[in-house]
């Protein structure tokens, strides 16, 4: 194990209606005025966005709102949002969402107290130094940005998919989460984010480190109670203690808890990202194809940790077996595809075969010429990943 510092200083409130105490909240930590930023029309159908704003009316906190984000969030939102909390002069900022919406909420707050623009945060021009507040209203458990200091965000002008870590600044100081949200998510949207936690745990689970049993162990048992509550939900989705189950595996998936002490990984994440930035797909199914592509690769060339993976968390003994279980599971039980094909269904085998060398380029250009931590990621690799996704 290696020495570490954790810092995870959200405040989670979870359960039942539990949205009802974000103006409560949000007046603990200090907001006078702040901005409400959400996605689509779902929040406000639901009631959500008017039950989120009484509860900030009773409290006393002044709201303006930013709405319209969309899935793998963009560059012009965060530049809309970073405008209107300069004019309206506010000190909180509130994401009420998932993912997408949280990774905004997170940017725009970086980015209002500095002279430059938001995005020399993520090509490494700038660091974030200081940033307001942000609280969240979680509705999709998938990214785990409700409990980490990361963000993710495209930018259209560069066709670029990049992230930031600030665990100091950008944690969340509160997260509402109730699993009541979550219940009227369409199957695909919980499939995506039941993915993409698991993968969060995978990054760090693919480690060199030694002697980390105890994460190890975390790290494995989370995986197998997420299959087996994935299960449940997707037979069942009103089942409220799987809902509860998923929301808060998702939180500790990427909160940070599974890589204290272990160098990560992340290479699948960051070849996703590519495929995201070309084609805008949803990440958790971007990654239910690369990752099992990249875990077979690894089963040839690096099977320790795949090995590990496959005994430990399916029974086997055969590192490729256990990918191939993974695979059917994410494909079987969550509907998810498993190739390129089935995530690319309007792009003939050929064109994605054509696509191949675009994306490797485009990966290569961003992360360099050999990156990852667990087993170097070079062009060569990056190829033979993409191929085996290919199925």
């Amino acid at each position: 194990m290696i020495d570490f510092s954790f810092y995870s200083p959200t405040e989670f409130v979870f359960g039942r209606k539990t949205e009802q105490q974000t103006g409560t909240l949000a007046k603990r930590y200090g907001a006078t005025k702040l901005m409400i930023i959400y996605g689509g029309g779902s929040a406000v159908k639901s009631g959500l966005i008017d039950r989120v704003q009484a509860s900030l009316s009773e409290a006393g906190v002044e709201y303006v709102t930013l709405s319209g984000i969309r899935p793998n969030p963009t560059e012009n939102k965060v530049r809309e949002g970073v405008a209107l909390a300069r004019e309206n002069k506010v000190d909180f900022i509130l994401a009420v969402g998932g993912g997408s919406v949280i990774d905004t909420a997170k940017s725009i707050a970086a980015a209002v107290d500095y002279d430059g623009d938001f995005w020399d945060f993520y090509i490494g021009k700038a660091k974030v130094t200081s940033a307001l507040p942000v609280g969240v209203v979680l509705t999709i458990p998938a990214a785990g940005s409700e409990g980490s200091g990361n963000a993710v965000i495209t930018n259209m002008a560069t066709g670029q998919k990049l992230g930031i870590k600030e665990p100091m600044l950008l944690r969340p100081k509160f997260a509402v989460m109730n699993p009541e949200l979550t219940m009227t998510l369409p199957a695909w949207h919980t499939a995506s984010g039941i993915c993409d936690m698991i993968v969060h745990i995978l990054e760090r689970y693919f480690s060199n480190t030694e002697n980390v049993e105890i994460s190890d162990r975390l790290c494995e048992g989370v995986i197998i109670a997420i299959i087996n509550e994935a299960r449940k939900v997707m037979k069942n989705p009103q089942d409220y203690d799987a809902r509860a189950n998923i929301m808060w595996s998702g939180t500790i998936a990427h909160n940070g808890t599974c890589g204290i002490g272990r160098e990560e990984d992340w290479a699948g994440h960051q070849m996703e990202h590519e495929i995201s930035a070309m084609y805008d797909v949803t990440h958790g199914a971007g990654l239910a194809v690369v990752t099992p592509a990249y875990m077979l690769y690894m089963a040839d060339h690096h099977p320790a940790r795949i090995q590990q993976f496959a005994e430990r968390v399916f029974g086997v003994s055969d590192a490729k077996e256990g990918v191939r279980l993974f695979k059917q599971f994410l494909h079987d039980d969550l509907g998810l595809p498993i190739t390129l094909q089935q995530l690319l269904p309007n792009l003939s085998e050929e064109e994605i075969q054509n696509a191949i060398p675009q994306f490797v380029a485009n990966l290569h250009k961003n992360k360099g010429n050999k990156f990852g931590a667990f087993y170097p990621i070079t062009p060569e690799v990056t190829t033979a990943v993409m191929h085996l996704a290919m199925g």
